[in-house]
């Protein structure tokens, strides 16, 4: 039996188990432990949606929010009401955030004042998958703390901190005894092998800080001769094996043209080897999902090959390669089946070493995928977006029918089809995108305190063209309306009257919070703990709309109202 197979039973028995509802069956313990949860895009609907709706015991009725902006996420008013349902909200920042200026609450809110990153040691991920090593450089103040700090008491609190923290050094902090930063990234360093997380140890990514004049700003390599010869900077991730076999991390992903050790890469064949397809007569065919005649720079195997796993290893005879301790390793985490053990759970990394060592990448090499079988559309597919200005396009090209998603209902048609109905694309005939800006991040309640910042970006805006603007009355600078679809939603707003958007297009930015449909909610922040620039987001007008598989939010495009204040 696997070491995970192990564990189940136990972790299994923390987690609910879910009655039937609305026709679908019931769920037990273990089952409702492998269910993905609730998305940050659509918290709210989980808490306030009939429970009947909701696959799980019951309504969300806690949250704790850490370091995350409400207003970045469409359908605020949506969010307030949720916000009221809730019988506890935690509000985890170094900043209040709009979750504390919007809720109308009286009891059951706490807000901890958790450390900035610049009052911590440890490891951030870059977007370019780079990683960095952060260096404290103040002691928390005030009452807050880290969030090593946070997470520990939490899990003590709930019965697990003794299995979470079990390999992790425990340090002296400001409020007593704490996990060490290092000794976090060594647990993830690991037990990270599906991620590439495992060759980026503490002691490498202070070494790249250290000599960060070394790299070169193109390429990121380090220099010849220096301590860095040859990585690249941050070990993006995946970064192969343990840390002690030094490999570079990977700049480019998929770089045929580079060995896997040295950074090269290939597709992986994660959806199989084969796949049955369907011709124009009828007749059916296994298809290769392997690549063909394409392999990396220095492969001993000359043509596309599956993800390496013990039983490819012995098949290969490249088992011999192990060592006995990686080979022990292996026998105990597979047990009876031994060869199913891969490269992504493979703790000992003798996998992933041994298939670089033959100039191959551990995940396989297979071709790229254009037709996505298991996705609700295996081709990319045209569908007008549930508010759109062409409705006479919908018939050809609708959204898609209604379905759930990560527990709870997806109701793209019903949405679409109620717009239509209504009349929405002629009463809100100006097409809405939103974006960023590059004085403000995220929710902005940390770079709207910035009085250096605040400076450069005072108001909150929309840009709208010089037709529509001249259609409505409205100048250059003066206050209006812009209003939603949904909710009667509405926001007070300036007017940047600009040739950056067509006619028929306004565009608004998202991090702006401290205001709600056009009314000051200053008052609402514990005292002294205001931004200096309020505003009202964006996304008090967007609207529904949501990927059938991730539920990522449909925050680029809407319709909208503009009208003079």
């Amino acid at each position: 039996m696997s070491a995970t197979c192990r564990s189940i039973t136990g972790w299994s028995s923390r987690f609910d188990e879910v009655p039937a509802k609305g026709g679908r069956p019931a769920r037990n313990r273990k089952a409702n432990m492998e269910t993905s949860g609730h998305t940050s895009t659509r918290w709210f609907d989980a808490a306030s949606l009939p429970a009947e709706q909701v696959d799980q015991k019951d309504n969300l009725k806690a949250m704790i929010v850490f370091g995350h902006g409400g207003n970045t996420i469409p359908r605020i008013p949506d969010s307030v009401k949720a916000l009221e349902n809730l019988d506890l909200l935690v509000v985890a920042d170094p900043h209040p955030t709009n979750f504390v200026s919007l809720a109308k609450r009286k009891n059951g809110t706490y807000l901890l004042p958790v450390a900035t990153q610049f009052e911590c040691d440890g490891s951030r991920t870059c977007s370019n998958r780079s990683i960095q090593w952060g260096e404290k450089v103040v002691e928390p103040i005030f009452e807050s703390a880290n969030d090593y700090w946070v997470i520990y008491k939490l899990a003590e609190k709930l019965g697990f901190a003794g299995d979470m923290f079990k390999n992790i050094q425990m340090v002296k902090g400001k409020y007593g005894m704490e996990p060490q930063p290092e000794s976090v990234l060594r647990e993830i360093n690991r037990g990270g092998w599906s991620t590439g997380y495992t060759g980026q140890s503490p002691e490498r990514l202070k070494l790249h800080m250290e000599h960060q004049d070394k790299f070169d700003l193109v390429t990121l390599r380090g220099a010849k001769g220096s301590p860095v010869e040859n990585d690249f900077f941050g070990l993006p991730w995946p970064c192969w094996g343990t840390p002690e076999m030094k490999h570079p991390g990977t700049h480019v992903l998929y770089d045929t043209s580079l060995e896997p050790i040295n950074g090269g890469g290939a597709f992986r064949p994660r959806f199989g080897v084969t796949r049955e397809e369907t011709r124009a007569d009828g007749s059916k065919v296994n298809v290769t999902l392997l690549a063909e005649g394409s392999w990396p720079k220095g492969s001993e195997i000359r043509d596309g090959y599956p993800e390496f796993t013990m039983g490819i290893l012995k098949r290969l005879g490249w088992d011999k390669d192990l060592t006995p301790a990686e080979a022990a390793t292996i026998n105990w985490i597979g047990g009876n089946a031994v060869d199913t053990v891969s490269w992504a759970n493979d703790l000992s990394g003798g996998i992933q070493r041994v298939a670089l060592a033959h100039g191959c990448v551990p995940f396989g090499n297979g071709k790229a995928r254009a037709n996505a079988w298991n996705l609700p559309d295996p081709i990319p597919t045209h569908r007008e977006p549930i508010y759109t200005p062409r409705v006479d396009l919908v018939a050809k090209w609708p959204a898609r029918p209604d379905e759930r998603t990560l527990r709870i209902p997806n109701l793209h048609t019903t949405f679409q089809k109620a717009a239509i109905e209504k009349g929405v694309a002629k009463n809100f005939p100006i097409i809405l995108t939103s974006g960023r800006l590059v004085e403000y991040e995220g929710g902005g309640e940390e770079t709207r305190s910035n009085k250096w910042l605040a400076e450069l970006q005072q108001d909150m805006f929309v840009e709208i063209s010089p037709d529509d603007a001249n259609a409505r009355g409205i100048k250059d600078g003066q206050f209006v309306w812009v209003s939603g679809p949904e909710n009667n939603s509405k926001t007070r707003v300036k007017a940047l009257v600009t040739e950056r958007v067509g006619k028929g297009v306004a565009w608004m930015p998202f991090h702006f919070g401290g205001f709600y449909q056009g009314v000051d909610q200053r008052g609402n922040y514990p005292k002294g703990t205001d931004p200096i620039v309020l505003g009202e987001s964006v996304n008090t007008v967007t609207t529904y709309g949501y990927d059938p598989v991730t539920g990522m939010h449909e925050g680029k495009v809407t319709l909208v109202q503009i009208a003079a204040a």
